[in-house]
């Protein structure tokens, strides 16, 4: 099968070409320049060269590769995660994001492309009791930068999902982790454990969903194949922030996390800091198992 992926050198680009080029795929890599076209050649993928903001340029690398499938992982999020960096990226994102979808979609539909799948989140389900399934709908009214990612989110799915023509598939991912991630030993959030910024805040009592980078590359892969419509793609280790959080300290060798209230952290970290800690309620997996065949690894510092 021929593939086109856009945002092929970020976190699950590259995982996710290594697997698709493993499995005797035709796989083309949507860059923004030069710069980054040899990374693409020595995994196997073919480089294209078109700014996802260039409606012409994107259709016109689309008419010329012809593909069966456009996977679109389109973000752009800072390479070193801080709250600074996230705020000063956000609006970017959301553009590179929402535009660079609809570019991609006009093209696949101009060109007959059978599948589509859109990058979505599993961690920003309304609060409820028990893992939300993906009937659940999205937090529209959680704090600030929240529920603008939820409406975000949404309207992706929006223009992917309901389509005679591409076939819209929408992978609601958890928090990624493993190489290439902020969350590693030697990534961001472990030098911040070490560091003791990176706090429990209130109870902690917020449920996260996580996802190892490679298997949610998996997961991609398995997509190209499977019935439309959303899949959450979370492992099986749902766990409330003083839970992970203080196992990821240990297994980054750093102390205990400190413990700060939730008003401490609102003057601090602000109203987003303080959802993500305590009010995120964790995604079910069961659909992803049954339809994608889907088996993610154990959270590893849990283990």
């Amino acid at each position: 099968m021929k593939i086109l992926v856009a945002g092929a050198t970020g976190a699950i680009g590259r995982p996710l070409i290594q697997q698709l080029v493993a499995q005797g795929h035709t796989v083309f890599g949507l860059v923004r320049s030069g710069d980054t076209r040899d990374k693409l050649l020595t995994s196997g993928a073919e480089p294209v060269t078109a700014d996802a903001l260039d409606t012409s340029a994107v259709r016109d690398v689309i008419a010329r590769v012809q593909p069966h499938a456009i996977v679109n992982e389109l973000t752009s999020l800072p390479v070193h995660y801080t709250p600074e960096n996230m705020r000063a990226a956000a609006e970017r994102d959301a553009t590179v994001r929402l535009r660079g979808n609809e570019n991609l979609l006009a093209g696949a539909r101009e060109t007959g492309v059978r599948r589509f799948i859109v990058q979505s989140s599993a961690f920003w389900y309304a609060p409820g009791t028990g893992l939300a399934d993906e009937a659940q709908p999205f937090a529209f009214d959680a704090s600030p930068a929240i529920a603008a990612g939820t409406r975000r989110y949404a309207e992706l799915e929006a223009g992917v999902l309901g389509e005679a023509v591409p076939e819209g598939v929408a992978l609601r991912y958890g928090f990624f982790y493993g190489p290439g991630t902020w969350y590693t030993r030697e990534g961001d959030i472990g030098e911040q454990a070490r560091r003791l910024q990176v706090p429990i805040i209130g109870k902690g009592q917020g449920v996260w969903s996580w996802v190892h980078i490679e298997d949610a590359a998996a997961a991609t892969v398995a997509a190209l194949e499977c019935a439309p419509g959303e899949y959450n793609i979370v492992d099986n280790d749902p766990s409330e922030q003083r839970v992970w959080l203080s196992a990821f300290a240990r297994m980054a060798g750093a102390p205990e996390p400190p413990k700060v209230t939730e008003e401490a952290a609102m003057q601090s970290a602000g109203p987003d800091a303080v959802y993500y800690a305590t009010r995120l309620r964790g995604a079910s997996n069961r659909k992803a198992k049954q339809a994608l065949n889907f088996r993610p690894r154990p959270l590893e510092w849990l283990h």
